[in-house]
């Protein structure tokens, strides 16, 4: 059986940060927090029904910043319904003052992609029909 992907949970170098940029791209969340086997995770449940969890283990130790090339997560892909929903959240990312790429015209979609704190990239897509 096949089901859909509940939530995403992310591994960050500052939780309350990731925390706060997620909620400042997504709007307000029910937030629940929760102590780990030395770390702490905070789990976002937007209205959209997206569900993202950021967790961190050890605030002592320094991470290095996310890279789409090591084996693991490439990024977070965001569903939209059309090419106009991809450039308002690009309109959104400015004036959030968060940087991100251009609105790309591939030939299987548009996409506007942003970095999350640790550089994990966020990208708002919608397929071509």
């Amino acid at each position: 059986m096949t089901t859909p992907i509940h939530h995403i949970s992310l591994t960050v170098s500052d939780v309350d940060r990731s925390a706060a940029w997620y909620q400042a791209l997504f709007g307000e969340a029910d937030v629940a927090e929760r102590n780990l086997d030395g770390g702490r995770r905070v789990r976002m449940a937007f209205a959209s029904g997206l569900t993202l969890g950021v967790s961190q283990y050890d605030p002592n130790e320094q991470l290095a910043p996310f890279s789409h090339r090591t084996a693991g997560l490439d990024h977070l892909g965001i569903g939209c319904e059309s090419e106009a929903q991809v450039r308002e959240w690009a309109a959104k990312l400015d004036a959030l003052g968060f940087i991100h790429g251009p609105v790309e015209d591939a030939p299987y979609g548009w996409a506007v992609t942003a970095r999350d704190p640790d550089n994990i990239p966020v990208e708002f897509f919608c397929p071509k029909v």
